[in-house]
């Protein structure tokens, strides 16, 4: 299983829609609007590096979305439990 996470750049205001344009798409497992640098995190599952490029492919297309920065999770450390 290949994990990734992706900033998102959108067009002022389009947020909203580009959240729930990404709904639809199958291995986002979670995407939060965020403030600061970038837009959207998405976080996404897939079976191979090339299953992650397949979903890549499929934000470019969302309208209103200016670029993507994706970073390929080397190493997971589990979950981290406070307390």
């Amino acid at each position: 299983m290949t994990l990734a996470f992706v900033l998102l750049n959108c067009d002022i205001g389009a947020e909203k829609s580009v959240l729930f344009s990404m709904r639809s798409i199958s291995g986002v497992s979670e995407a939060v609007g965020v403030s600061g640098i970038y837009d959207i995190v998405a976080k996404l599952r897939a079976d191979s590096n090339d299953g992650i490029t397949s979903i890549l492919r499929k934000f470019h297309l969302i309208a209103h979305v200016r670029s993507c920065s994706t970073m390929i999770v080397a190493e997971e450390l589990g979950n981290w439990q406070s307390g």
